[in-house]
């Protein structure tokens, strides 16, 4: 287990779509784990006055695709470096006609759609994560406090992509009482989770989901382009979360394994 010092970057904050950059003069790490590469080398520098690190979901240059990424590399590759609380912001679809394009949005509840990831470090043995609120509620609420225009207490969905939904698909989710759908949340929560890890996201809504309004559907570009329009924004709100979050918090996060013998040594 790493050992905390004032250097360590206990903090780290993942990118989504066209967020690739976060720390000013930071230093590149390579971090090679027993499940591969992650999506890019992990930064580490300061961010109002804290080390923390950073990694981009998508890669640099957004060469992985949702279902492509390693998501097992990058949760271990953090946590290896001393990281112990995750903030994941993430460009999201609204399903329902009260979350517009522009709203940033703290969801409380997670469904996994999705098809083929590998979503845990439990390869063999029996350690069953407790997982029936996904997100941590210390994290979660600093985010919520960081900005008085952020919601709170939605249902994300995540779906395989990378295509996007049909317009039937969209009014099934909604018709459920779902109110985002995204295609990075799962299984990046679980894995954090699995690795004793406090982790919360910030879901950028990006556009209205094709449930939702008539015409052509969402299309990269718009996502794309909405997300650029809300960087700024999202930077600084978790520039302010990193500045006033406790070091470290007693949660069930971290605390669910306490008894259990898990089938993977943490890093």
């Amino acid at each position: 287990m790493t050992t905390a010092s004032t250097s360590t970057p206990a903090v780290a904050v993942i990118g989504g779509s066209g967020f690739y950059e976060f720390i000013e003069g930071a230093r590149e790490v390579d971090v090679s784990t027993p499940y591969g590469l992650p999506s890019a080398p992990v930064s580490v520098g300061q961010v109002a006055g804290r080390p923390i690190a950073f990694l981009p979901r998508h890669g640099r240059d957004h060469e992985f695709a949702p279902h492509t990424i390693n998501y097992r590399a990058n949760m271990w590759a953090l946590r290896s470096l001393g990281v112990r609380q995750v903030l994941a912001p993430c460009a999201v679809g609204g399903l329902r006609p009260d979350v517009s394009p522009g709203d940033l949005v703290v969801p409380d509840q997670l469904v996994d759609r999705t098809q083929h990831r590998r979503q845990t470090y439990v390869d063999a043995g029996a350690a069953h994560v407790p997982f029936a609120d996904p997100y941590c509620p210390h994290l979660s609420a600093a985010l919520a406090a960081a900005d008085p225009d952020v919601t709170t207490g939605a249902t994300m969905v995540v779906v395989e992509g990378p295509r996007f939904s049909t317009r039937a698909e969209s009014q099934h989710y909604a018709a459920q009482g779902w109110s985002l759908v995204n295609m990075t949340g799962h299984p990046e929560a679980v894995l954090a989770r699995e690795l004793r890890m406090c982790y919360s996201t910030l879901a950028v809504v990006t556009d209205t989901d094709a449930g939702v309004a008539s015409g052509e559907g969402v299309t990269q570009a718009d996502v794309f382009a909405a997300f650029a329009r809300s960087i700024d924004r999202t930077k600084r709100l978790l520039t302010e979360v990193v500045a006033t979050l406790a070091p470290s918090v007693r949660c069930g996060c971290a605390s669910w394994a306490e008894g259990i013998e898990l089938p993977f040594e943490l890093p």
